[in-house]
């Protein structure tokens, strides 16, 4: 969301103000002024527009292949096909802010872009716990995990991941912007200072809440690893192996997702309006390689996925085809 800060403060002109000399390309991209001047082209910006596009290009495979593919309408894949339909929207959303910023520049259009990649970020973190939540439950509650309640609770989850979404995205165009005050921008113009410190604050509560779960599940599955070893009389070097890639794996999802956001959760609330612009893009470059990098640990390690892709590329395609049911706990 950093990003945003160079997709509105273009069109937040301070009539009398004195234009300083000798700006370098990074303060003409972030110049309360510059949309009387033409912008020379922010390195950082061109970065983030082609990080969109691979973005928007992989989650739009994995949002064709659900939607084409009866098969996938169960929970599990309804909650995979929310995170790659947030992931393809920010994608979207960094290619408007670039094309935006550069060539129509329009305040209620950049507000609008702001509100969609607002929205859009929110949704796929919190499709991100919703994800989490589910691969918790389908442990725990095993036996009555594929029933019509779990049905009913994975669309109340997506009914308010992207309720509240919209309506932190809807924040910024709605009037809750810092257009008319300069003094209450925080770094990620123009959103207010309290409007990103309730998005940051609200990141740490779903870091923590997924950081109790992963825990959780961790816990889960080396009992029924130790349990299946007992049973089928394995060796206690392979009940190590398979607790070790259980673990492993819990702490590769977990691991890439605080590496991306921490960084840029954490200067939001240290950071100021006044901070150079180049702190804001060091630490929101990563936060966007997050919807880079789901597609491959939710959807493409996923093997009836795989399965799709593979028949779609050997040009065999069919929507009806079996695949063998799994849990979420497995993708």
């Amino acid at each position: 969301m950093g990003y945003l800060s160079t997709a509105i403060v273009h069109c937040m002109q301070c009539s009398g103000s004195k234009h300083k000399q000798g700006n370098n390309w990074m303060r003409d991209s972030l110049n309360l002024d510059s949309v009387v001047q033409p912008l020379a082209l922010n390195p950082w910006d061109v970065v983030l527009c082609i990080s969109g596009t691979i973005i928007s290009c992989e989650n739009a495979i994995v949002v064709a292949v659900i939607f084409y593919t009866p098969a996938f309408r169960t929970p599990m894949f309804l909650l995979i096909g929310s995170l790659a339909i947030a992931d393809f929207l920010a994608g979207l959303g960094l290619i408007f802010h670039f094309a935006f910023v550069y060539c129509i520049r329009s305040q209620v259009v950049n507000l609008i872009t702001v509100g969609l990649l607002v929205t859009s970020f929110t949704a796929s973190v919190g499709s991100l716990l919703a994800i989490t939540v589910d691969r918790y439950l389908s442990l725990y509650n095993a036996l009555t995990y594929y029933s019509e309640r779990t049905v009913t609770r994975t669309y109340i989850m997506l009914i308010l991941t992207w309720g509240f979404s919209i309506c932190f995205g809807l924040l910024p165009v709605m009037g809750w912007n810092c257009l008319k005050d300069v003094s209450i921008c925080s770094i990620v113009k123009p959103l207010t200072k309290n409007h990103l410190i309730i998005l940051s604050i609200s990141f740490f509560m779903v870091f923590a809440v997924m950081l109790q779960l992963y825990v959780q599940i961790c816990k889960i599955v080396c009992r029924h690893a130790h349990q299946i070893a007992v049973q089928r009389h394995f060796l206690a070097t392979s009940h190590y192996v398979t607790t070790r890639k259980g673990i492993s794996t819990l702490a590769v999802i977990l691991g890439t997702f605080a590496s991306c956001w921490l960084p840029f959760a954490i200067y939001c609330l240290l950071g100021d309006y006044t901070y150079p612009a180049l702190y804001t893009y060091m630490t929101v470059l990563p936060a966007t390689y997050n919807s880079m990098i789901n597609p491959v640990i939710y959807a493409f390690r996923n093997q009836e996925i795989q399965k799709v892709l593979w028949t779609v590329c050997c040009g065999c395609f069919s929507s009806t085809m079996p695949f063998r049911s799994r849990s979420p706990s497995d993708v």
